[in-house]
């Protein structure tokens, strides 16, 4: 039995169907499993710099709620929502965050003791720096995290627009980040090849 000639139309809508698998293939990575980025700005230094290219983790918090000291890529709660940040999660639901004499201290939810956060990331400009107001101002600010919602600071402690200073429309301050407005966590750095590394998890202790 003759075959029958492949006519031009059968290469044209072959080549049309492996192009739309993986556009969908690769959207479904995007959209589920990885993604890339570029950090801009310093906020995050030392353990990000500007202008590097970094994988983030999507997957993750279909199986499991954010944790604290992760690294994420969220849409802040403030006027400028198109826009995508990268901060660490200092606070989860239910805890309170108190901002006093520069450092960082934790209540979580139920335990009635205060914990000093112990940020070895942070390098030695930023270490005992982390104020609300007029840098070095010691005011004392708290933070109660609501259910769903989780508080962000930049490891750039004096030069990061986070959870102390995110505002609305109307000015008033929107400290707290929705979980549905995180869209994953910081896996690696993948450029430049010179400082590609995975990110660890920091042990605060607690």
């Amino acid at each position: 039995m003759q075959k029958k000639p492949v006519t031009l139309w059968f290469h044209f809508f072959d080549v049309l169907l492996n192009i739309v698998i993986i556009v969908a293939v690769v959207a479904g990575i995007r959209t589920f499993l990885v993604s890339p980025f570029q950090v801009e700005g310093n906020s995050m230094i030392d353990t990000l710099e500007n202008r590097q290219y970094i994988i983030i983790n999507k997957l993750s918090y279909f199986l499991h709620a954010p944790e604290r000291g992760d690294i994420v890529v969220f849409r802040p709660p403030n006027t400028d929502h198109s826009k995508f940040y990268v901060k660490r999660i200092i606070g989860l639901p239910g805890d309170e965050i108190i901002i006093r004499d520069g450092d960082v201290f934790v209540q979580s939810e139920g335990s009635g003791k205060e914990l000093r956060l112990n940020e070895t990331y942070l390098n030695e400009r930023n270490t005992d720096h982390t104020y609300v107001g007029a840098a070095g101002s010691g005011e004392e600010k708290r933070y109660a995290v609501p259910e769903d919602h989780f508080f962000l600071l930049g490891d750039n402690r004096l030069g990061s627009l986070d959870s102390r200073s995110f505002r609305n429309a109307e000015n008033e301050p929107t400290p707290f980040v929705p979980q549905n407005d995180i869209k994953g966590r910081v896996w690696f750095v993948a450029l430049p090849f010179s400082k590609a590394h995975a990110m660890e998890a920091p042990a605060y202790g607690f």
